[in-house]
């Protein structure tokens, strides 16, 4: 074949890369990605650990609005029982049968927890919360009205249950009303991130989330509205007084990397360890009721290790 100098030349193909080069780049990008994903997590768990607090802060704000609208009481945990006909309570932008405290500040402070409150005791557990204030982006599916995300430091700051053996009609609190007056404000606990009443058992034994409202002592969040000091005694209230007992107190919700959003009455929000509060956890990861470890000090609104009050 006789060879044309003019003839163009076909070029070349282009060089692939090798089999070797192509894992070389994989291993390259998801070593990158190994890096970066621990990273991206933990920014993003520092965001809605920092989204939380201010939630809890912008509460505390509206739980001394109230007060302050109130000559001076701080909210109780739930509005007394006072019978069927005088159980409904204006909140603000409606009524509400006996509403628990974080729907009761919406009365005064304008941070109301439901689009549209219901004065029915047939919606009382079932009923979610609307406003975002009231939620933690770590958990935002715990904004159940019974099974709440925040525990209210009730038994110091105002328990308006009967006492056990209280006459049918008859009202005896037993603790209500509180003043803030005597509260030392920047060191005592108002509410923070709760667990329920799954705070006592072990951590293994603890089930999930019950957004319906139903009520399970082993399941994360139930009856998490309220929040027990860390040392209770024989007499004393728990968070669900259907339920009393040791092995069904309530604690804070370490659920941001070993800590819990922690607000005070002087609007101050501090992350801390149960143990910094004063809780003592047990080797299974319970949360010890009696242990004399424990202390109050931060829950009395005295400065003092003082006893809850009692139910009798």
């Amino acid at each position: 074949m006789r060879y044309n100098r003019f003839q163009k030349l076909s070029p070349k193909p282009p060089k692939g890369f090798t089999l070797v080069e192509l894992l070389v780049v994989i291993g390259i990008i998801a070593l990158l990605i190994s890096i970066l994903l621990p990273v991206l997590s933990g920014a993003r768990q520092y965001a809605n650990a920092i989204q939380c607090a201010s939630n809890l802060r912008q509460i505390a704000t509206g739980w001394l609005m109230y007060a302050n609208a109130n000559k001076g009481v701080s909210i109780p945990g739930r509005m007394p029982n006072l019978g069927a006909a005088f159980n409904v309570y204006s909140v603000g932008n409606g009524d509400a049968w006996r509403p628990r405290w974080f729907v009761t500040m919406g009365a005064q402070s304008g941070i109301y927890a439901y689009n549209e409150p219901s004065p029915l005791a047939a919606d009382d557990n079932t009923k979610n919360v609307d406003n975002k204030v009231f939620t933690c982006a770590t958990e935002p599916d715990r904004i159940n009205n019974r099974n709440f995300t925040f525990g209210y430091n009730f038994q110091f700051l105002g328990n308006s249950r009967n006492k056990v053996g209280t006459p049918a009609g008859a009202f005896r609190p037993i603790h209500f009303p509180v003043k803030i007056n005597r509260v030392r404000a920047s060191d005592t606990v108002m509410a923070a991130d709760a667990m329920g009443t799954s705070a006592g058992k072990p951590k293994a034994a603890r089930t999930a989330y019950r957004p319906n409202g139903s009520g399970d002592l082993f399941a994360l969040g139930n009856h998490a509205w309220s929040l027990d000091p860390p040392r209770l005694t024989a007499t004393s209230d728990t968070c669900d007084d259907s339920n009393r007992g040791p092995q069904n107190r309530s604690a804070p919700d370490p659920r941001h990397k070993g800590k819990a959003n922690v607000a005070f009455c002087d609007e101050h929000v501090a992350a801390m360890s149960l143990e910094e509060i004063g809780y003592v956890v047990n080797a299974d990861g319970g949360v010890a009721a009696y242990d004399p470890n424990s202390s109050n000090t931060m829950f009395s609104g005295s400065g003092r290790d003082d006893d809850p009050p009692a139910i009798n």
